[in-house]
Parts: C-alpha cells; sequence; structure tokens
C-alpha cells in the first residue's frame, strides 16, 4: 500500500470515488468531500452567539477553536467526507397529525431508533474500509456529537445550501436528512461547494413558524424554537410561548413541512427510523399517563431520552393545555398536581387554567394551517 502522500492524483480520484459507492452502499444518500476552511463563518457564528441566541445551550460556546480547524479536533486531518442520510417515514402524516390537538407531535427525525448510534456506526464501518483500502489509521466519525460546523461543511462538499430556516436545502432531496462527517487525513480531491441558493423571494418557513423563531432569514433565535422548549431547554417554559407549541411535544418541523422544496423529499427505507410504539398518531392524555418506568422503556434507543421523563411531563402538560379538553384530560392533569417536580406542577397548573379559560371563552385549539400553494405531506 502507498503511503497517504505517496497517492497520485489518479489513485486519490479512483479512492474518492470508490469512498462514495461504499457511502451509497451503506445507506447514505449522497457523500461529498470538503477541505477543512471554515474560517469565513467565524464572524457569523460569534455575532449568533453574542446575541444570545443559542439561549442554555452553553455547549456552542465551548471550544471555538476546534470548530474553525477541524485538524485540531484530530490532528493530521486534510479532509471531511460529508454524508446525507433520509430519515422521512412514509406514511406518518405529519400535517395531518398536527390538526390532531388531542393527538401528540412527535418530530419525524425522533419517530424511530436515535440517529446518533445509526449513522455513527455506518460512519465507522465506512471509516474502517477506508482504513482496510489504505492503511490510514488517521480518521474519525461524527454525528452532532462534536464542535463540527457540519451545515456549512456539507454546503463546501456540494450535498446543498443553507435554507432560510438554517437548515440545509438539496434540490432533489429537500431538507428531511441526517448529516454526517467523516474527518481523514487522506488528501483526497475535492468536491465543488453547492453552487446556487434556490430560496429566491419564498419566505414561507418563516412565516409558518408558530412561535416566530426567525428574526430574519438564514438566522435562529433557538430560545423561541419549538425544537429547543421541548428539548435542550431545562425548567420552565416561558409562559408565552405555550399556547404556540400547540401539540408539538418534542421537536417540531413546521419550517420543514411547508418548504415547497420538500416535495422531492424521499421516503426512508430504513427499518430503524420507522415509528415506534405508534408515536406518529398517538393520544397525548395516554403518554402523559406513562410512568418513569414505561417511559424509559418506550424510549429505550430513542432520541426522546434527551429531554428526560421530568421534560416529557412537561412538554405534555403544555400540550393538553393546548387541547380540547374534556374530562379524561381534567383528570389526568388532576392527577399529577402533586407531582415530585416543582416544573411538572407548574406547568399542570398552567394546562387546567388554559383548559378553563377556553371553556370559558369557546376558543379552538391552534392547528397548523399551511398555505394552500404548497406540498404537504
Amino acid at each position: 500500500m502507498p503511503g497517504k502522500s505517496e497517492y497520485s492524483a489518479q489513485q486519490l480520484a479512483a479512492l474518492a470515488a470508490q469512498i462514495k459507492q461504499w457511502a451509497q452502499e451503506l445507506g447514505f444518500q449522497q457523500c461529498g468531500i470538503t477541505d477543512l476552511n471554515t474560517a469565513a463563518e467565524q464572524p457569523h457564528y460569534e455575532a449568533w452567539l453574542a446575541a444570545q441566541y443559542h439561549g442554555e445551550m452553553n455547549y456552542l460556546e465551548n471550544h471555538a477553536e476546534l470548530r474553525f480547524d477541524p485538524a485540531r479536533l484530530v490532528p493530521g486531518t486534510q479532509r471531511v467526507i460529508c454524508v446525507r442520510m433520509d430519515y422521512l417515514p412514509p406514511d406518518t402524516a405529519p400535517v395531518a397529525n398536527l390538526e390532531q390537538p388531542d393527538q401528540a407531535y412527535v418530530a419525524r427525525y425522533t419517530l424511530g431508533r436515535d440517529y446518533h448510534k445509526l449513522i455513527r456506526k455506518r460512519l465507522t464501518t465506512l471509516g474502517k474500509k477506508i482504513q482496510a483500502a489504505t492503511g490510514s489509521e488517521t480518521w474519525r466519525g461524527f454525528v452532532d456529537s462534536a464542535p463540527i460546523l457540519e451545515r456549512p461543511l456539507a454546503q463546501r462538499a456540494g450535498l446543498g445550501w443553507q435554507g432560510k430556516h438554517t437548515l440545509i436545502l438539496n434540490r432533489h432531496a429537500g431538507s428531511l436528512f441526517f448529516l454526517g462527517e467523516l474527518l481523514t487525513e487522506l488528501p483526497l480531491p475535492v468536491d465543488a461547494p453547492y453552487p446556487s441558493n434556490h430560496c429566491g423571494e419564498c419566505r414561507a418557513c418563516l412565516d409558518i413558524c408558530p412561535t416566530q423563531a426567525f428574526p430574519e432569514p438564514y438566522i435562529l433565535d433557538a430560545r423561541r424554537c419549538i425544537s429547543y422548549l421541548t428539548i435542550e431547554l431545562k425548567g420552565a417554559i416561558p409562559e408565552a410561548l405555550r399556547p404556540l407549541m400547540g401539540n408539538r411535544i418534542f421537536g417540531c418541523d413546521d419550517c420543514q413541512l411547508i418548504c415547497p422544496w420538500n416535495r422531492f423529499a424521499k421516503p426512508t427505507a430504513e427499518a430503524d427510523f420507522q415509528p415506534r410504539h405508534n408515536l406518529d398518531k398517538h393520544a397525548l392524555v395516554e403518554l402523559f399517563l406513562w410512568d418513569e418506568t414505561t417511559f424509559l422503556k418506550r424510549t429505550e434507543g430513542s432520541a426522546i431520552r434527551r429531554t428526560g421523563y421530568e421534560g416529557w411531563l412537561r412538554n405534555i402538560a403544555v400540550a393538553l393545555g393546548n387541547s380540547r379538553g374534556g374530562e379524561t384530560v381534567t383528570a389526568a392533569l388532576q392527577q399529577r398536581l402533586d407531582d415530585p417536580s416543582a416544573v411538572v406542577r407548574e406547568h399542570v397548573d398552567w394546562a387546567l387554567k388554559q383548559l378553563k379559560t377556553a371553556e370559558q371563552q369557546h376558543t379552538t385549539p391552534l392547528l397548523f394551517h399551511p398555505r394552500k400553494d404548497k406540498l404537504m405531506f
């Protein structure tokens, strides 16, 4: 085997093509290769942090020197192999789910097995294949697990452009996919960056956001984002935002569901991404009655574990407060008025008051109302 510095340009090009074929065989829909140059992102990233848009996600402030120089994360790195994998389960009817205020809405990326584990395992397999073929031992795979600017890297690797909702968009696949990275010391030929932004004048993703979490295009204020509120935030959800959350108990997909490019999103064939425990159409009140043992059992191997049992009950209490209510819902909430968690008790009390006010004022739950000129799911 030639050393990494001994490959000819032709051999490296052939190796890059082989890597992309292996990636496809491992279930990735696309693979691109880029260099490490993300320095241009630093002013934008630092301004975002300075505006406090990251909320309580303090880890985003740490290790800045690694974010803009991946070679410091894995010494010797010369290239980043970027991959994407579709995750949309077929037949889960997300919009119909959002229009049922007594059902729980769980973001489609987390209905099945935790994607971190699946993609990390595939990236490890890809790294071992490359090592077996080249002898290169300097490589490491990442999936949301290190200070890496994955979206700028994905754009530089040709996987898509960053949409106004800040996610990577692809003309042939929309945005409903995961990203992963494999750092390598091999000086592989790089792919051309994705050349264009195809959002144009469209601002559907910005306008549909229930909590108006986009202060401007391409900027997300995580403190108002339902995904942040239901997953990352610990403690109480700001009261003004609770009525806007509807039945969303873990994550939010609205900005993607409204995006016209997602008419090209491909349903996943991955068995591990199929819904577990009917979480694509489960009644809120039934989930609220799970004890902690049931919660841990039903969410084993799922990204939902990240919110914890307390966060789970907190989120569902808010959703029940936004539901149609009724005797069964009221009874379920009243059972947790003495919950050991002060956070849960606060949100249960809020939900009961919210339902009482809605009954007195004869108001109906706030639902997802897509524009009719956009293709929904």
